[in-house]
């Protein structure tokens, strides 16, 4: 099975394809912070050339869900939508905060791990997982001091780029992963190469409120007629 993975909910903009039996056959990777709805069409087009592939040989496609960048997700959620849609396969979702966890655990096998994705102590996008990676409490948005206590309770390795905010709130003690807001592309192609692709189709993960909201104070009446 030849999957297509996206993701676009930090500063990359990243693409690879990944066969189930033979790993990583291309990948191309930008990291541009912003403006990835006008780049991933051709990062999408770089993988598959140096994959030696075309959009008729993939089997399914995989993409980063968040949490991350609200605008960013959009875009990759309706690209790999949109993909599915015009190729007929499925389509999965893989979040950022399960792929950190992932890759954590490479270098701390059988510790539990707290990933916190965000910049802002009072509202961190945050999940635990145990020693085999199953998610112990549900993604949701938590104050760094609630997620230290959390932590402290089963003795988790932090990551994510939102991991120094919970060592700090606690006064240190932690052990540190990786303190990025994503992972490597192939390792969202991994995670879902073992998945189900039988559900439904994937849709962003969004725990906080966006930080763009309308202009109340000046809006104007609206006149009668």
């Amino acid at each position: 099975m030849k999957l297509l993975a996206i993701d676009t909910a930090a500063d990359l903009c990243a693409a690879c394809v990944f066969d189930t039996q033979s790993g990583e056959l291309g990948r191309s990777v930008l990291d541009i912070g912003k403006g990835h709805a006008e780049h991933l069409m051709a990062v999408v087009t770089e993988a598959l050339q140096a994959a030696g592939a075309a959009y008729a040989d993939l089997d399914g496609l995989a993409v980063s869900i968040g949490p991350g960048s609200f605008t960013g997700v959009r875009v990759g959620v309706a690209a790999a939508r949109g993909f599915a849609l015009a190729l007929k396969i499925p389509a999965l979702g893989v979040t950022t905060l399960e792929a950190v966890s992932a890759e954590t655990a490479e270098d701390w096998p059988g510790r539990s791990v707290m990933v916190a994705i965000g910049s802002r102590p009072e509202g961190l996008s945050v999940q635990l997982f145990d020693g085999s990676g199953t998610a112990l409490i549900e993604a949701s948005a938590m104050p760094a001091q609630a997620a230290a206590k959390e932590a402290l309770r089963v003795g988790a390795v932090l990551a994510g780029n939102g991991a120094c905010l919970i060592a700090e709130a606690a006064g240190g003690g932690f052990d540190l992963g990786p303190a990025a807001a994503t992972a490597d592309i192939a390792t969202y192609a991994r995670i879902a190469s073992v998945k189900n692709f039988g559900g439904p189709p994937p849709k962003p993960l969004y725990l906080r409120e966006p930080d763009a909201k309308p202009q109340a104070g000046f809006a104007l009446a609206r006149k009668e007629r």
